[in-house]
């Protein structure tokens, strides 16, 4: 799966983008057909802790799949998007077997 990493205003580090790279790639497991992620990565600019936002676009065979959270740091939004994209995964691939 082609993961691409988006950072508007900022300069992710590479720790981070392996960290992505290896949450995407456990995705192949709950459905093995997809094709990219796109990842978008940004700060919000608020007095808020929770000011960093995820938003994964992953893309599948005939559907797209979107998730947006917001967290205290990359990693943890990025780890709740995945839990998110496991669930959306999971539905998806029932509601094609329904089909068939």
């Amino acid at each position: 799966m082609k993961v691409n990493v988006q950072t508007p205003h900022f300069v992710a580090d590479q720790k981070l983008i392996n960290y992505l790279q290896k949450k995407m790639n456990k995705l192949d497991q709950f459905h093995d057909q997809i094709i990219y992620a796109d990842i978008f990565l940004k700060i919000q600019n608020t007095s808020s802790r929770n000011n960093k936002i995820v938003e994964i676009l992953l893309s599948i065979p005939g559907n797209e799949l979107i998730v947006k959270k917001q967290a205290k740091s990359f990693e943890a939004g990025a780890y709740s998007c995945a839990s998110s994209l496991e669930r959306l995964l999971i539905k998806q691939k029932e509601k094609n077997r329904a089909i068939a």
